[in-house]
C-alpha cells in the first residue's frame, strides 16, 4: 500500500469500528497507534523530499530565466551586426526556453498543492493520534459493551460491501469507455491543433523581432540625439 493510500485510510478510519472487529482490542489499539506514528515519520520524510524537489525546480527556473535573457542579448547583438537571421534564431531559442519555464512553473504549482495537502493530512493524522492515545483505555473498556453489536451488524450489512464494489466497478468501466472516446476525439484533432500552435508561435516570433528592432532603433536614435546635443554645447 502506498504512503498516500495508507495515510488517507488512517485519517478516515473509525477507531471504534476497528476495535469492534478486533479479536484482541488491546493489541489492535497498540497497532493502530504504532501505524499512525510510523506513517507520520514517513509522511514527514516525503514532505522533506518534496521541499527539496521544489528548491531544485526553483534553481532550474532561475537558470532558465538567465538563459532566456542571454538569448535576448544575443538577438540584440545580431540585430546590431545586421544579422536578422541570427536574431530570429535567437528569439526562437528564447521562446523554447520560455516554454520550459512555463512547464517548471506548472511542476512547482503541483508541488505546492501536494505540500498543502500533506500539511493538512499530517495535521489530521496528528489529531487522530492524539485522540487514540487519549482515549486508548476508554475505547478498550467500551469494547465489551459493543461486542453484541458486531453480530447484529454482520447480519444487517452482510453482502452490502460486495454490492457497493460491484457498483463501483460498473461505473469505473463506464468512465473508462467515456475516457477512451474522448481520447479518440482528441487524437483526431491533434495534428490540426499542432499546426495552429506552430502558426501562433511563428507570429509571436515575428512580432517580438519587430519589437526588438523598434527598441534598438529608438535606442540608436536617442544615442545620436545625445551626441548631437553634446557637440552643439561645445
Amino acid at each position: 500500500m502506498g504512503i498516500f493510500s495508507r495515510l488517507s485510510d488512517i485519517v478516515n478510519s473509525n477507531i471504534n469500528a476497528m476495535l469492534d472487529k478486533a479479536e484482541d482490542p488491546e493489541k489492535m489499539i497498540r497497532m493502530v497507534i504504532q501505524e499512525m506514528e510510523e506513517t507520520l515519520v514517513e509522511v514527514r520524510s516525503t514532505t522533506a523530499r518534496i521541499i527539496a524537489d521544489k528548491k531544485e525546480l526553483t534553481r532550474r527556473n532561475n537558470r532558465l530565466k538567465k538563459k532566456a535573457d542571454d538569448w535576448e542579448n544575443k538577438a540584440e547583438l545580431a540585430i546590431n551586426k545586421g544579422r536578422e537571421d541570427l536574431a530570429k534564431a535567437a528569439l526562437v531559442e528564447k521562446t523554447a526556453v520560455k516554454e520550459m519555464i512555463t512547464l517548471v512553473h506548472e511542476d512547482m504549482n503541483k508541488l505546492d498543492a501536494a505540500l498543502d495537502q500533506l500539511s493538512l493530512e499530517i495535521e489530521q493524522l496528528q489529531s487522530k493520534l492524539n485522540e487514540a492515545r487519549a482515549r486508548q483505555k476508554a475505547l478498550l473498556m467500551r469494547h465489551d459493551a459493543t461486542s453484541s453489536r458486531r453480530t447484529v451488524n454482520a447480519k444487517l450489512y452482510d453482502g452490502s460491501v460486495d454490492k457497493a464494489i460491484n457498483k463501483f466497478e460498473h461505473y469505473e468501466r463506464k468512465i473508462e469507455r467515456m475516457e477512451s472516446e474522448i481520447e479518440a476525439y482528441e487524437m483526431s484533432g491533434k495534428n490540426i491543433e499542432a499546426e495552429f500552435v506552430a502558426l501562433e508561435k511563428e507570429g509571436k516570433i515575428e512580432e517580438e523581432l519587430e519589437n526588438l528592432k523598434a527598441r534598438l532603433e529608438k535606442r540608436n536614435t536617442e544615442n545620436t540625439s545625445s551626441e548631437n546635443k553634446s557637440t552643439d554645447s561645445k
